[in-house]
């Protein structure tokens, strides 16, 4: 079986845990506190740059100029997501705002996948922030009633062709390289895209509760 559809298949009851969050049910309504979407805006621009550093890094391993360019163009795209987060979000006050403890946990777990373990893991470890908003974000756009949402425009990115088509060539390239790897080195790759996907709930969880560290 292609790994990414047996790997899918391994976080299934992952995703349903994430599509019954609190977090995501108000947003699909528009009545998720602006309070708790600001939270998560905040500590997603974090989480990105941290992102975007894996992405170049995995990029810098890679050895085909296709794969090569499209993480670059992967990273680029979080250059720019999080700049916009920033100008439309945030302002001066909001910029010396410390990572939660949950983001922490997720970006350091990305970065040591690409310290310590072969490149299709660490690609395997980036590929759940690809898929799984994708497919959330294709749920509330088939769920949602229609309606004035405050919330739109995340939604509309999310669903959108153009993100539609950089998850499609980011899980096409993971499927290519775990092609050329061991059974046991793509059960590291699942076991990586597992832990992944568990933190992305983990991050949507934490928005909701505005997560703080301990005193």
């Amino acid at each position: 079986m292609i790994w990414s559809k047996e790997t899918w298949q391994q976080i299934e009851p992952v995703y349903q845990e994430i599509i019954a969050l609190p977090f995501i049910h108000e947003l699909k309504e528009g009545i998720l506190p602006k309070e708790k979407f600001l939270f998560y805006i905040q500590q997603d621009a974090l989480y990105l740059a941290e992102f975007g550093k894996v992405l170049s890094g995995i990029a810098g391993k890679l050895s085909s100029f296709e794969h090569i360019q499209a993480f670059l163009g992967f990273s680029k795209d979080t250059i720019i997501v999080e700049k916009a987060l920033h100008e439309t979000f945030l302002n001066e006050s909001t910029l010396e705002l410390k990572p939660s403890p949950t983001c922490l946990l997720y970006t350091n777990f990305m970065h040591a996948q690409l310290a310590t373990q072969a490149l299709p893991v660490a690609m395997a470890s980036v590929l759940p922030c690809f898929w799984i908003y994708k497919e959330v974000g294709d749920y509330i756009t088939e769920h949602q009633i229609p309606g004035d949402n405050p919330y739109q425009d995340w939604i509309d990115t999310y669903s959108g062709e153009e993100f539609a088509e950089a998850v499609k060539k980011a899980i096409a390239i993971c499927d290519e390289i775990a092609e050329t790897c061991t059974e046991t080195q793509r059960a590291t790759m699942t076991e990586a895209f597992v832990m992944a996907s568990r933190m992305e709930w983990m991050f949507w969880d934490s928005a909701y509760r505005q997560e703080k560290w301990p005193v």
